[in-house]
């Protein structure tokens, strides 16, 4: 899948159960403890802090790197270097609750910018209280090296995603064979220490150099998965952990895509209904079934006829896909989308799908990300080297989630043919001795799927969980404008650690964003 990257934006009411007070190991003046004994060595003790020049930026950010093992069972090795960013606390010392670190997703999404989006997201004495911390993981953005495999492979005019038969199956399959040879020439020594596990002994640097004992951790969608690999690996480090929309780690990461194309193809068949709905703006059916036909009228006709963008871009079937995937993950997209759609098969204008494949579809084809995306998932655990198994899977999905069944395929491939193979199960998830832990999730969310997240709750007895009910947004906080209901439950966690009381896996509820409003 489009690696599993939230940011969003949205808006909702409030429903609430009673809280209850985190124990007092979660909470306290944490900024000026000593790191412990067996910090790993090399990895430094002091940050030199600057101004963020050339990076992204925000107010009263600033930037530096830390230079970490490559091999952490060889810390005197091979050393890279981590993109840090930073909004620093502006209470007063004495009301100062330490480190917040922050990572938005993916495998492959950078983290600096996340650190002004969550200070001006929180409520304004929690992000006085914390140094907010984000950075780019190994191999990404502004980290050295940034993993590059094929700066080309999204460049000119690519293969359909759904193959029409087995030649042009074969074109894909050489593909992403080739994508991975390509990755293992440019990058074979690092591709074995690509891991999240890797990334997760990062983070632990990251809190070694600022010399404190425990951190905070806030972070969405993939990044949930690496909150959870590092609250296992190092559980006495956490001091909060804030996880939005939850990855399942049960699934990682072969079963996890699967249920992922069918919860997107329930996202798109939402959006086709809403259209629908809203016939009398769009034009392009009043049901369901004619919108879903007018769509792929339209992918049909770009995949004969591609359209320009700027710089060259060649908009055809493919970045068609990747530009209304985007209408998955956050429905206030839709107006745009629907717009787009509409303008290209009753106008003849193809203004509106350039617009849309730049905002959107473009992030989907950045290949530094996709690069990193699969150094991790291919890596943390070993996937089927059996095209035919693939080919299999594929088209059973298909056959009832077509949007994204073959998308999604090429979008992993490179996993069958990858150099490293990873163990045979992932990591298992430990939740024991960690303190409260927030998770936020929605209910029709497509790039975490819901009953995934309910899963990973049961591994971390200590979480307890808001659901967003009937929300497919990715992301349920941080929205804007924001989410008072669950802001709410953000703020008092992250103030007070504060979490809902009432028992089982569902501790409170808030109600679902309204639809969008055409033309909004």
């Amino acid at each position: 899948m489009a690696a599993l990257l939230a940011l969003a934006l949205g808006a909702a009411g409030c429903t609430s159960s009673a809280g209850s007070r985190a124990g007092s190991h979660a909470s306290g003046n944490l900024a000026n403890t000593g790191a412990q004994p067996g910090d790993i060595p090399g990895s430094g003790s002091t940050l030199h802090w600057h101004g963020c020049a050339g990076q992204p930026s925000g107010p009263g950010m600033k930037c530096a790197s830390l230079r970490v093992p490559l091999d952490y069972s060889r810390p005197g090795g091979r050393h890279l270097t981590l993109a840090l960013s930073m909004v620093p606390a502006t209470a007063p010392k004495s009301q100062q609750q330490g480190v917040m670190l922050v990572n938005p997703g993916g495998p492959g999404a950078s983290g600096l910018s996340l650190a002004a989006q969550v200070a001006q997201g929180v409520s304004p004495s929690v992000a006085a209280d914390y140094d907010i911390v984000g950075f780019d993981p190994r191999g990404v953005g502004s980290s050295v090296p940034a993993l590059h495999c094929d700066p080309s492979f999204f460049h000119g005019t690519r293969p359909d995603y759904i193959p029409s038969g087995p030649a042009a199956e074969r074109v894909l399959i050489n593909r992403a064979k080739t994508y991975a040879g390509d990755c293992e020439k440019r990058f074979g020594w690092m591709l074995p220490h690509m891991t999240t596990q890797d990334s997760a002994r990062d983070m632990d640097a990251i809190r070694q150099a600022f010399g404190v004992r425990q951190v905070t951790y806030y972070a969405f969608s993939y990044g949930t998965y690496l909150g959870q690999v590092y609250a296992t690996l190092f559980p006495g480090r956490v001091r909060r952990m804030v996880l939005d929309s939850t990855v399942d780690p049960n699934g990682v990461w072969w079963k996890d895509n699967i249920q992922q194309d069918y919860a997107f193809q329930a996202r798109m068949t939402a959006f086709f209904g809403w259209t629908a709905k809203n016939d009398s703006a769009y034009h392009l059916g009043a049901t369901t079934a004619r919108v879903r036909a007018a769509w792929y009228r339209a992918r049909d006709r770009l995949k004969a006829h591609p359209v320009s963008g700027p710089g060259g871009v060649r908009i055809a079937e493919d970045s068609f896909d990747d530009t209304f995937l985007e209408g998955g993950y956050e429905d206030q997209l839709w107006p745009s989308l629907a717009s787009a759609l509409s303008s290209y098969l009753n106008s003849g204008s193809d203004s509106g799908i350039v617009t849309d494949y730049q905002e959107y579809g473009a992030q989907n084809e950045n290949e530094n990300e996709f690069a990193v995306y699969n150094a991790v998932q291919c890596s943390d655990v070993n996937w089927p080297r059996s095209w035919a198994q693939w080919n299999k899977a594929t088209k059973r999905v298909y056959k009832t989630a077509p949007f994204q069944a073959w998308d999604n395929a090429w979008y992993n491939a490179a996993c069958a043919f990858w150099p490293v193979k990873g163990p045979a199960k992932p990591l298992r998830i430990d939740g024991k001795g960690l303190p409260p832990i927030l998770m936020l999730q929605g209910t029709l969310d497509a790039a975490t799927p819901y009953a995934g997240a309910r899963d990973a709750r049961r591994l971390l007895p200590s979480a307890r969980m808001v659901v967003v009910q009937g929300s497919g947004n990715h992301g349920q906080s941080l929205q804007y404008p924001p989410d008072q209901c669950v802001q709410k439950y953000l703020n008092d966690y992250l103030s007070a650690g504060t979490v809902p009381g009432r028992p089982g896996l569902v501790n409170a509820t808030c109600p679902a964003t309204p639809a969008p409003v055409p033309g909004g």
